[in-house]
This record gives C-alpha cells, sequence and structure tokens, in this order.
C-alpha cells in the first residue's frame, strides 16, 4: 500500500471511528430525553457506519470486526425509541458490543499507524543509501 493511500486510510478510520463515538451517544441519550432530530442524526450515523464498512473491508486484510458483528449491532439498534424502551441489561449488553467492535476497530487504526511507520522507516533509510 502506497504512503497517500495508508494516509487516506487511516484518515478514514479515524473519521469511522468519531461515528462509533457518535452512536454510543445517541445510545447513552436514550437514557434521557431524545428529540425527533437525535433519531434522525442516529439513524444518519447508522447509515454513515454501514457504509464506511464497505469500504474499509475492502481496503485492510483481516483483523478487524467482522462485518456480521457490525451489521448485528446496528439491527439490534433500529430506533433510539426502541432503544428507549429496552430493559437497562439489554441496553447494557448493546453498550457491550459497541464496545467490542470499538475497541477492534482502535487496534485495527493503531496496526495501520505501524504499518504507516514502518513505511515511512524504509523510505527513509532506502533514500540515504539509493544517494550514491
Amino acid at each position: 500500500m502506497r504512503d497517500k493511500q495508508l494516509n487516506q486510510l487511516i484518515q478514514q478510520m479515524e473519521n469511522f471511528q468519531e461515528c462509533w463515538k457518535q452512536f454510543n451517544h445517541f445510545v447513552n441519550l436514550t437514557r434521557a430525553k431524545f428529540t425527533p432530530d437525535d433519531e434522525s442524526h442516529f439513524l444518519e450515523t447508522k447509515s454513515i457506519i454501514a457504509q464506511e464498512l464497505e469500504l474499509i473491508l475492502a481496503s485492510i486484510q483481516g483483523g478487524a470486526p467482522s462485518r456480521e458483528e457490525v451489521h448485528t449491532l446496528l439491527t439490534s439498534a433500529p430506533s433510539l425509541r426502541f432503544l428507549s424502551q429496552m430493559h437497562e441489561s439489554a441496553l447494557r449488553g448493546i453498550e457491550t458490543q459497541w464496545h467490542k467492535i470499538y475497541i477492534g476497530w482502535h487496534s485495527v487504526l493503531g496496526q495501520l499507524k505501524v504499518k504507516r511507520m514502518e513505511t515511512e522507516m524504509k523510505s527513509g533509510w532506502g533514500s540515504i543509501f539509493s544517494k550514491k
């Protein structure tokens, strides 16, 4: 993977992580009062997660949370209204599932950053030894 592609993928992953944070924010909103606008933003966030998931999975090789894990979480939270009517233990289960996936994506992001550092080190050494 070339440097530019790797940097773009890292940026994409960081943006993806922000969407995951927003998802969790909305889940937490179900314990308080939420508005129809919040509901709309929640559904938009889920849509972005589903779309970005496909782009990211096409760019990385394994080690990521599976498509099925992500889809299971997204489908278990169809709306804020639905979540607000869940028992606390079921809502905690959603949060646990979210956290597992969130940490998995951070692991992938960390691996990509390591790959970027290795690429930068190789290109740095390559430029030193190619100057004759």
